[in-house]
């Protein structure tokens, strides 16, 4: 029998070689993510693997699993360790090796396989691992599905060793995740892209791609390097963006795409060297999208711009759009469940739903819709397409640090706060109170549009805080230093990574 997990073991112990250590709150809303070795070992994740093929036994999906990793220095043996875990359950094994998150996602549809266990930390620092599973493609796991999981795993409820284990190496799901993409018309409107990659997983594929598309590209840290000596592979990251715009401004380019960790986000840096914010690409993206498809509905997560709801074009072209938690699982599945034609998260995790794409996210599908815009538009720049946009002033995505043992107790509390201003008639940053979104910690908004949200962050120990205005920079202020007084009300917040 497996022995049952602990969490209070250290490295270079005789017992940290002996047994399996989880931190049980690595275990996160729909994916898990760890720091290695301090919060989880390879007995661990051992366990996390038998658990995966009990909990699909228990929903009664077959046990056939695609597994890959991205480019760092741990991520190769901790999928060595997982993927013992699923031979012990009896899986049926698609190793796929070196991958992007949305290769393991293609996979599935490739190779006809429910599930997928990408062992990957994404945009997050050095240090940390993690898993993206799923088990119905292509969806990511729920939140009961990872309360499920933790539940098996913790208390080491296995269920019994099971035959019929098979292992399956994948040679070339790179080149066959490539040609798919490849397999439509190249850009007719010749561009110079600068393709920034932190030297993540995505330097590996993104230029290729690009480059046979039609794209002259200028890659800018693409080579791989699992140290990150240049920034972390995040397009939120003002390290990254800084230098993916002063890139763009020494070449001259049309525009930079910008990729995280693992592939499955895109930022977008335009010709004058300007980052344009996720979610306001989106609205690029769907005021395009939605001139082809008249009355189609879309999917933004609460830390997006109003400007879904407000923007004439929009407006004009019959398009509905629907608010739904941040997280790429939430948005993905929602997406997936109102029948939405492309899902759009702040942080650059866009889903494209069939005819436009199989559903997952995929920062590379999501970059050739960016350049098919563009095609589409050839009398106009980025920077044009994104001036025509009404004006806003919006912060980047800021995080104060808060435990994960606490974070969301902090956010109910501040909840209430603001919940009883708004009950008592209360005022903020000068303006009433016009409405509160509370299905994602809370989204303030006041009378003139302007708007402030906190949550609790679904894979890192912070709080997420986003403001923005549609009438002026000192009302964006504004709410957010209600914002941040109330925060500092709360002894368990510590310091922002960037603050406005």
């Amino acid at each position: 029998m497996f022995p049952k997990p602990r969490q209070d073991l250290v490295p270079n112990t005789v017992e940290f070689e002996r047994l399996p250590l989880i931190k049980a709150t690595g275990f996160r809303e729909y994916d898990a993510r760890w720091r290695y070795p301090q919060e989880i070992n390879l007995l661990g994740m051992e366990a996390v693997g038998l658990g995966l093929t009990t909990l699909m036994r228990e929903r009664g999906v077959p046990v056939r699993i695609v597994v890959g990793h991205d480019f760092r220095s741990y991520s190769s043996a901790i999928k060595a360790a997982l993927t013992t875990g699923l031979l012990a359950g009896g899986a049926e094994v698609h190793d796929i090796g070196l991958a992007l998150s949305p290769m393991a996602y293609f996979a599935q549809f490739d190779l006809g396989v429910e599930g997928v266990a990408m062992v990957t930390a994404s945009h997050n620092d050095n240090g940390w691992t993690g898993i993206k599973m799923g088990m119905q493609r292509p969806l990511t796991f729920s939140p009961e599905d990872m309360t499920a999981l933790k539940a098996i795993v913790m208390n080491a409820k296995f269920a019994p060793y099971h035959d019929g284990a098979r292992y399956i190496y994948v040679p070339d799901m790179a080149e066959r995740y490539m040609a798919d993409l490849l397999d439509r018309p190249k850009l007719l409107r010749p561009l110079k892209v600068v393709v920034s990659c932190g030297n993540g997983t995505a330097g590996a594929f993104a230029p290729r791609v690009l480059a046979e598309l039609g794209c002259t590209v200028i890659p800018l840290n693409c080579e791989l390097d699992y140290t990150f000596p240049a920034h972390n592979p995040n397009p939120e990251d003002l390290g990254m963006l800084n230098a993916t715009r002063d890139a763009v401004l020494q070449h001259k380019a049309d525009l930079a795409l910008v990729f995280d960790g693992d592939g499955d986000r895109c930022g977008v840096v335009d010709n004058e060297g300007e980052a344009i914010f996720a979610d306001k690409v989106g609205v690029m993206l769907a005021r395009d999208i939605s001139k082809q498809n008249p009355g189609a509905t879309f999917v933004a997560d609460v830390k997006s711009t109003g400007l879904f709801l407000t923007d004439p074009v929009l407006r004009q072209n019959g398009a509905k759009t629907l608010f739904w938690k941040t997280g790429h699982s939430y948005i993905k599945r929602y997406s997936h469940e109102t029948g939405a034609l492309v899902g759009f998260e702040k942080s650059g995790h866009f889903f494209f739903n069939p005819p436009l794409g199989r559903g997952y996210d995929d920062g590379l599908v999501a970059a050739l819709a960016v350049l098919d815009m563009l095609d589409r538009n050839p009398d106009k720049s980025l920077a044009d397409l994104k001036a025509a946009l009404p004006r806003t002033w919006q912060s980047p995505t800021m995080s104060p640090h808060c435990d994960d043992e606490v974070k969301y107790a902090v956010v109910d509390r501040v909840v209430k706060h603001f919940e009883d201003v708004a009950a008592n008639g209360g005022m903020l940053a000068g303006q009433k109170i016009r409405e509160l979104i509370t299905v994602n910690g809370i989204r303030i908004v006041l009378d003139d549009g302007t708007w402030g949200l906190v949550r609790a962050s679904s894979n890192k120990p912070e709080l997420v805080v986003v403001v923005e205005s549609p009438t002026s920079e000192a009302n964006m202020r504004a709410i957010f230093a209600e914002i941040d007084a109330e925060l500092a009300k709360q002894p368990e917040v510590g310091e922002y990574n960037q603050k406005i």
